[in-house]
């Protein structure tokens, strides 16, 4: 009985506090899902468009660093430096090699070794690299904004050699990841 006066007696609770939760519908669902997709793909695409970039070797000229089909995953944001691997474009094509010097410096290529101004640099190639076959003249000065780029595979003279110094407008980020891509 003592639940039944409390009941009757007690007043009643405001409507506001027990709001009830409606329904969402399929379509909403849906319309939400698709709004997320869209957003992930967008900034996916910012982000490869603007800090990354992705590219894939169809040569042997980097080898033994990049071999043909690999998969490489670039970053643009930094300015290329000494000793890195870049990704650049030249003749409609991307290529890859590695910064040897950078705008300013004087480079000298003898027989056995490479100096920049004036001093050996160690590298870890496989391959001699040699001034025969150059379309430049040396000493070269490295114009400035331009990197001075050799392939690893020093006997193919795509690179430097012959385009002179490559321009940063054109070169695409250091590799920052190799993935290779055969037997796969």
């Amino acid at each position: 009985m003592a639940e039944t006066e409390c009941l009757e007696g007690c007043p009643d609770k405001p409507a506001a506090a027990k709001k009830k939760k409606k329904k969402r519908s399929a379509a909403s669902y849906a319309a939400e899902l698709f709004i997320k997709i869209a957003l992930t793909a967008a900034a996916v695409w910012a982000l490869l468009f603007f800090v990354a970039g992705v590219y894939v070797c169809h040569d042997n000229y980097s080898y033994p660093m990049i071999k043909d089909g690999d998969l490489c995953l670039t970053y643009r944001l930094g300015k290329p430096v000494q000793g890195d691997m870049i990704a650049y474009s030249r003749s409609g094509t991307e290529r890859f090699g590695r910064v040897i010097a950078s705008g300013g410096d004087t480079v000298e290529i003898f027989n056995d070794y490479i100096a920049v101004n004036g001093y050996g640099i160690f590298e870890n190639t496989v391959y001699p690299t040699s001034s025969e076959g150059s379309a430049i003249a040396y000493p070269f000065t490295v114009p400035e904004d331009c990197v001075f780029v050799l392939n690893d595979h020093r006997s193919d003279l795509s690179d430097s050699r012959t385009y002179g110094g490559i321009p940063l407008e054109e070169t695409d980020g250091k590799i920052v990841m190799i993935m290779r891509r055969r037997g796969i």
